[in-house]
């Protein structure tokens, strides 16, 4: 019949519950993310830049742990509370490597990169 869509007659969707925050995409990106900062951490002149390093580097990991955290608060209240946080520590870390960028400890690419990986955390 005109006007009836076959997939809402004949499929069934099944939405899958997520059980574990590893399982989280946002988390997966967010420990992507990272990983990436801690690279770009170790190269020689980053590494010695000890201030900008421990705060980018905490930054990255309070994105992935607040996710972690929020999910196993137990309540979608905290656990939106909690991607706020993921989120305002995501806003530290893009900012943090803006002068990263400044200071040529990265380049246009490698911000770009971690930029992507933000905008799918936060997404």
């Amino acid at each position: 019949m005109k006007g009836d869509c076959p997939i809402n007659n004949e499929v069934e969707i099944v939405m899958a519950k997520i059980e574990r925050f590893e399982d989280l995409q946002s988390w997966q990106k967010g420990r992507q993310l990272a990983n990436q900062i801690h690279e770009f951490c170790e190269r020689a002149s980053f590494a010695k830049d000890f201030r900008l390093r421990s705060q980018v580097e905490d930054a990255a990991g309070s994105v992935m742990r607040n996710i972690a955290e929020g999910f196993d608060a137990g309540s979608n209240p905290e656990f939106i509370r909690f991607l706020k946080m993921s989120r305002r520590s995501a806003g530290e870390v893009q900012s943090e490597l803006y002068l990263a960028l400044d200071r040529k400890y990265i380049n246009e690419k490698e911000l770009h990169l971690a930029y992507s990986l933000i905008r799918y955390v936060v997404a």
